[in-house]
């Protein structure tokens, strides 16, 4: 992972904006040209949601407006899912692609307090902008992938989100959703919700029939000769794009078609209570070779679940907006979490940055 040639580093304008009292955006832009986006931990008009215990529950919301200044957050409800044999179940990779929603769950365990990183469990599915939902045919104990943060299990699709690639998924490659999540190859090295070892991709085709059919799924797992990228049906030959032992957490991937580049947002968080650090990569193709474009060092300054929405990059790739939320822990070593860089909170943060062109 060495330095980018291409971008070195983003310019924070002091734009920004914030909405609601809650955290895990991943808005997906869909083709009614409205953002749709989970939500957790929180409330976002009456609503709220909680996703500790047997109650757990995870909210979602349709966002309208092409300005990031001036949305409009609209909350569309809760639904309760039960985390067991975990404590807690939280949203995952959420995408609406042809008028339908694939909203994923995945678990936390607790021993200890620990937050350990569980399953994947599987895809509720809307086929009403998330007025009604089919619940996924898997439960937290036998999940999509068959990965356990039990006895010694590994988990490497953690906490996953599907790439980013514009309105209805217009730049596929080749019209797969890929998918990305976080998480370690090595049994006794337990990962926790915004930690991990190495970053991994799977990828499926769109489709209400598949999405919850773990023979339906690919994972990356290599290289050919020819340096050709190689996928396989288990997940237990999964391989990494990015791999940083103990540094490569939370995970997010925008297609930014001005620059014909991917851009990779990871967290390094530690053990998750105090101050975060993330960094920027970028690649011109998902399966790597990754490339480093800035570390931000305590950027929140507990700052966690970055992404790019695809809908606020400009047609150039040179201006996009951050979204991310920030400070969840409030108070470290007795004192306030600051808001690094102003505007950082417990909410939807949404930050105006220029992506910086590396001197030829």
């Amino acid at each position: 992972m060495g330095p980018s040639k291409v971008l070195s580093g983003l310019a924070f304008t002091g734009r920004r904006a914030r909405y609601t009292s809650a955290d895990t955006w991943y808005p997906s832009w869909a083709s009614d040209d409205k953002m749709y986006s989970p939500w957790t931990d929180g409330s976002v008009g009456p609503w709220s949601s909680d996703s500790h215990g047997r109650l757990a529950m995870t909210g979602r919301a349709r966002i309208i407006g092409s300005d990031p200044l001036s949305l409009v957050v609209e909350p569309l409800g809760t639904l309760m899912a039960d985390p067991s044999p975990y404590e807690h179940r939280y949203p995952g990779g959420s995408l609406v692609y042809e008028g339908i929603w694939y909203y994923s769950t995945y678990c936390l365990d607790e021993p200890g307090g620990q937050n350990i990183l569980g399953p994947l469990v599987g895809f509720h599915i809307s086929t009403d902008a998330g007025a009604t939902w089919k619940e996924p045919p898997t439960v937290p104990a036998e999940p999509l992938f068959g990965e356990s943060a039990k006895y010694g299990g590994v988990v490497r699709f953690g906490a996953p989100h599907f790439v980013d690639f514009g309105k209805n998924m217009e730049h596929s490659p080749d019209g797969y959703a890929y998918l990305v999540g976080h998480g370690t190859t090595r049994p006794l090295r337990r990962r926790t919700w915004i930690s991990g070892d190495a970053i991994f991709l799977a990828r499926v085709q769109p489709d209400p029939e598949l999405v919850n059919l773990a023979s339906s799924w690919e994972f990356f797992i290599g290289f050919d000769e020819d340096a050709s990228p190689r996928w396989g049906v288990d997940v237990q030959a999964a391989q990494p794009i990015v791999r940083w032992d103990g540094h490569a957490g939370n995970v997010a991937v925008t297609w930014f078609p001005g620059l014909r580049r991917f851009i990779m947002s990871i967290t390094d968080g530690g053990a998750a209570i105090g101050p975060m650090s993330s960094y920027i990569l970028e690649a011109s193709c998902l399966e790597g070779p990754w490339h480093l474009v800035t570390y931000l060092r305590h950027f929140g300054t507990q700052g966690y679940f970055l992404n790019f929405p695809s809908r606020f990059i400009s047609s150039d790739g040179s201006v996009a907006w951050l979204c991310y939320s920030a400070n969840c822990a409030n108070r470290y070593d007795g004192a306030d979490l600051a808001e690094d860089p102003p505007g950082s909170c417990y909410a939807m943060c949404l930050q105006e940055v220029h992506l910086l062109k590396a001197e030829v």
